[in-house]
């Protein structure tokens, strides 16, 4: 029997799901426009998606919930982007997320999204977000965290934020959002065996880049061949190659190599799984690497995901018979 409930909004391939799932939660209300992402939910919740456009959900039709769980779309906020912010109409998707708090008036809610939504236009874009939750009625926390933090090989940050409606709202000087778990990987020592550990043995010849582009990742770094393995090779927009004892951020799109393992070969389809800290048991064809680096480079980092909501659910007092970290949560190289 489930603790409490969620609406898992701008879904993805599920990640939100998991941590949450993980923690005695029960889905009710899903809503995801990407069909890739549909596929590959669909395949490993069986279910379907209960909406796909949330621009054309009717807010009275959205089930009672305890948690709104929404990761809406970063390509306004991020750097990679136009920089628009809530003015182009990906940001402006927010406003259903207000539309359905203040029909529904769920205990608290998450919310994810890239960093640079603290300080795209000044931090106005921010502000704007941040003063319309709390026209919502809730007393609002955010943090921003590094999926290095929470024990993942992958150079992620993403801004984290938390509400809680006024009458369930810790005291502001009582309440911090997690900003590491046990597992953070403080040292390049650290770095590189959690890189070791989601490695795969025998990745498919398919993986490698070709001899050209090896060889030209060998002619950008100097002392290559001293460069300590396991590393990844990471190309920025200006052509600059940096060797890492971790990944750098996975992205939906880049040019196919700005990520080289050991400067040789593409991350496999589990490996990307991995750095994003989801389960075995979760699966994407590698039948299609684009579509798999694409809904890889959407989702969220699950364990730390699975930190706050930790944190979260124990301060809206949720009964809980789970205890330490579940086991579907562990990464492992098998």
């Amino acid at each position: 029997m489930s603790q409490f409930t969620f609406v898992d909004l701008f879904a993805g391939i599920g990640g939100t799901r998991v941590a949450y799932q993980s923690e005695g939660g029960e889905c009710v209300f899903s809503c995801e426009i990407n069909e890739e992402a549909q596929e590959v939910y669909e395949n490993n919740w069986g279910e379907p998606i209960t909406e796909h456009d949330i621009r054309n959900v009717d807010v009275d039709v959205v089930p009672p919930h305890d948690l709104l769980l929404a990761c809406w779309p970063c390509p306004s906020f991020s750097q990679m982007g136009k920089l628009d912010g809530l003015e182009d109409e990906r940001g402006m998707l927010f406003y259903h997320i207000v539309e359905i708090l203040k029909e529904q008036k769920p205990k608290a809610f998450m919310l994810e999204n890239v960093k640079n939504l603290r300080f795209v236009k000044e931090g106005s874009a921010y502000e704007t977000v941040r003063s319309t939750l709390e026209d919502c009625g809730y007393v609002v926390f955010d943090e921003i965290l590094n999926a290095l933090d929470f024990g993942l090989p992958q150079h992620r940050e993403r801004l984290i934020i938390v509400g809680f409606r006024e009458d369930l709202a810790p005291d502001p000087d009582d309440f911090e959002m997690p900003t590491e778990n046990e597992n953070a990987l403080k040292t390049e020592d650290d770095q590189r065996a959690a890189l070791a550990a989601i490695l795969e043995d025998d990745p498919k010849e398919k993986y490698f880049a070709s001899e050209k582009v090896q060889s030209d990742r060998l002619n950008s770094v100097d002392n290559a061949q001293n460069v300590p393995e396991p590393s990844v090779w990471h190309e920025n927009r200006n052509g600059l190659v940096t060797p890492r004892p971790y990944c750098g951020t996975l992205r939906a799109s880049s040019s196919w190599h700005y990520l080289l393992i050991n400067g040789k070969r593409n991350p496999t389809v589990r490996e990307l799984l991995r750095l994003q800290g989801f389960p075995e048991w979760f699966e994407i064809s590698d039948s299609n690497r684009s579509r798999a680096r694409r809904l890889t480079g959407n989702t969220v980092p699950v364990p730390m995901i699975h930190t706050v909501a930790e944190t979260l659910i124990e301060e809206v007092g949720f009964a809980n018979e789970n205890t330490g970290e579940p086991d579907s949560l562990v990464v492992t190289n098998d």
